[in-house]
């Protein structure tokens, strides 16, 4: 049977569509991210970054990796139903950590996130993987945007860089280039949320994040799992996150030291 906050439904359209929302994954967790968040904002880790450019308004802020140095977000990882729910749409039997990640929109910051898929900047595929985004104040104008189906398409998307807007490998000819889902009308799945709520999508699925232009803070926080048959593949250059010094091969399963296995069936 699947963890209680979630039905058979939501497993067939998350593997149909690479996207679904859980309402209150994080319900229990709200305050602990809040704490998180600001820890982490006050002391940044190494992959922190600022994306917004001089003249643009507001602030965007990023940074990941940082659960097993922050003690609210290992909280997170370990007390909460994410690897539980996590195992169930993927329909695997372990769910591994890969890493955590939080995204501070400032009130009048009107960047949106750029569409991108997140597979192509890892150095892991699989078909059993899962991100949950979580806001921790209320969400109705600066929803994640997640293009359905997009995680069954032929061709990964050109991953680029989102400040510089450089290409972030050398062969851009190995990758689709990004597309305009608005003008070539996708079937675009977003929602309003509410603080502990959870848009759980594929690590292959198209998406992206409307601007910040309310009056509040958009915090959101993100954890990403990875299953029974996710491997580590070599890319054409350093990954993001790029977990330096690894020492992983091609085929291997990420080793547990780094990315414990948090639940098995």
């Amino acid at each position: 049977m699947p963890h209680p906050l979630i039905t058979q439904d939501h497993i067939d359209t998350f593997q149909r569509d690479g996207v679904v929302l859980v309402a209150g994954l994080f319900a229990d967790q709200v305050e602990t991210i809040r704490a998180g968040i600001e820890r982490n904002m006050a002391d940044p880790g190494p992959y922190a970054a600022e994306n917004l450019k001089p003249a643009e308004q507001g602030r965007f802020f990023d940074d990941y990796c940082n659960w097993t140095r922050i003690r609210e977000f290992a909280e997170v990882v370990h007390d909460s139903p994410a690897a539980r729910v996590a195992a169930d749409l993927m329909q695997s039997r372990t769910a591994q950590i890969f890493h955590d990640h939080v995204l501070v929109k400032e009130p009048g910051t009107s960047k949106p996130t750029p569409w991108h898929q997140d597979g192509p900047y890892y150095f892991v595929e699989g078909r059993q993987t899962v991100s949950f985004w979580s806001p921790v104040d209320p969400v109705a104008e600066a929803t994640l945007r997640c293009v359905a189906g997009s995680h069954l398409w032929d061709r990964p998307v050109l991953p680029t860089r989102w400040l510089s807007e450089e290409d972030f490998y050398p062969n851009p000819d190995a990758y689709m280039p990004v597309p305009d889902p608005d003008a070539e009308g996708m079937p675009i799945r977003e929602w309003p949320m509410r603080p502990g709520d959870a848009v759980a999508f594929s690590f292959d699925i198209l998406h992206g994040a409307r601007g910040n232009t309310t009056e509040r803070r958009r915090r959101a926080f993100s954890l990403r799992f990875v299953g029974d048959d996710a491997r580590y593949v070599e890319r054409p250059g350093r990954t993001s996150p790029p977990f330096p010094g690894h020492g992983m091969q091609p085929g291997d399963r990420l080793r547990e030291d780094w990315f414990p296995v948090i639940f098995t069936r």
